[in-house]
């Protein structure tokens, strides 16, 4: 996990891929398929184009203040909170564990070379808000980030700025 100071009030956390956790997903999904069984109910298996990242915080008083997202070429990433505390040993991801509303970036054909992926704000700023709020209660968030149309997690640099509250 990076943390950095953008200015003395400032907190910028970076999403970071948790390739362990993620592994372990895509075991459970093919353990499923070998043993020709189904999910559990309500459970949320990993699909191929997606990943797990994470937020640790070091501190839990913080204001959401922007979304910093970079994404190479064209594409399209949807960043999905995970509200669990999460032990994948012990349980499994649940759909009634994912947040709304989902932060959504991307490129088109048509954006030129180098402009700002586009978002929903008003999503992008709920999701940014319910996610500091977490942090109150929280030491580390998960996060599943799907890549599709032609976006690479390689070509992704995605982060979090938040105001620490004195």
């Amino acid at each position: 996990m990076e943390q950095t100071e953008a200015a003395p009030d400032t907190v910028e956390l970076q999403f970071q891929e948790d390739a362990a956790l993620t592994e372990k997903m895509r075991l459970r999904v093919s353990s499923l398929r070998r043993s020709g069984r189904k999910r559990d109910d309500g459970e949320r298996l990993l699909l191929p184009h997606e990943a797990v990242y994470r937020l640790d915080f070091r501190q839990q008083d913080l204001r959401f203040r922007r979304w910093n997202v970079s994404l190479g070429g064209r594409g399209r990433v949807a960043v999905t909170g995970i509200s669990q505390h999460w032990t994948p040993d012990l349980t499994h991801l649940m759909t009634r564990q994912l947040l709304e509303p989902v932060g959504a970036f991307w490129r088109g054909a048509e954006d030129p070379e180098g402009a700002p992926p586009r978002r929903p704000e008003a999503d992008v700023r709920e999701l940014g808000e319910r996610i500091a709020e977490l942090a109150k209660v929280r030491k580390v968030m998960y996060f599943l980030l799907a890549f599709e149309d032609g976006a690479r997690p390689a070509e992704l640099r995605c982060s979090l700025a938040f105001a620490a509250r004195r």
